[in-house]
């Protein structure tokens, strides 16, 4: 048919050629399908080392990122920093709560110390961007999972986890966390010290339906 114009509609493009040989990898989803979040009492050294850590934070950058916007940051806490920080938290959280007992006057030194290394997961979504924010938010989100995932793979164990020092704002200052930045979690890793079974999931007739036009 004619367009209005005299032109010809051009045809639509299409894929072209024959599709790509599929990479099957049969250990990447024995991972998947094992990978499990242990508590922080499970989680014991070693942790990884400085290479292993560099793998794992170069595979959890490569995530889906409408715009190439970056939507999102990390902050490492190994060796005596996770002290460090965690006796500012517990400083501030002092301030905080006055009537605070003894016994909780190094809660939060004592949680840092209990894994190898700790990730803080920072969302610095762009208000001013053209992407929705929920999509940078969806991108931080999955630079976590894929930072779980390539724990798991290397053989460590994970634990994600939000807690006061990532939900408040004057605690997430105290490491450069910016006013107008958000911490998704604090990402623990370690060595895994026991196996716990998996916990229930979800039938996939409750979560999945197919849509028809009919």
């Amino acid at each position: 048919m004619a367009h209005p114009t005299g032109h010809a509609h051009a045809p639509a493009s299409g894929p072209s050629g024959p599709p790509l040989p599929r990479r099957v990898s049969a250990e990447m989803l024995e991972v998947l399908a094992h990978r499990r979040s242990l508590p922080l009492r499970a989680l014991v050294e070693p942790g990884p080392d400085a290479a292993e850590l560099r793998t794992l934070l170069t595979l959890a950058a490569r995530v889906p990122d409408h715009g190439r916007l970056v939507p999102w940051r990390f902050i490492v806490l190994e060796g005596e920093a996770r002290a460090h920080a965690g006796d500012r938290f517990d400083a501030l959280y002092a301030r905080q709560n006055p009537d605070l007992p003894v016994s909780k006057a190094t809660m939060w030194r004592d949680y840092l110390l209990r894994a190898p290394v700790t990730i803080v997961l920072v969302s610095r979504a762009d208000p001013q961007a053209k992407i929705p924010l929920f999509n940078q938010e969806l991108s931080a989100g999955a630079a976590g999972m894929a930072l779980v995932t390539a724990a798991a793979a290397l053989g460590f164990a994970t634990q994600w986890l939000l807690k006061w020092p990532g939900r408040d704002p004057d605690a997430a200052a105290l490491l450069g966390v910016a006013a107008d930045e958000r911490v998704a979690g604090f990402i623990h890793i370690g060595s895994p010290s026991e196996a716990p079974p998996d916990r229930p999931r979800p039938a996939l007739s409750d979560v999945v339906s197919y849509w028809s036009a009919d």
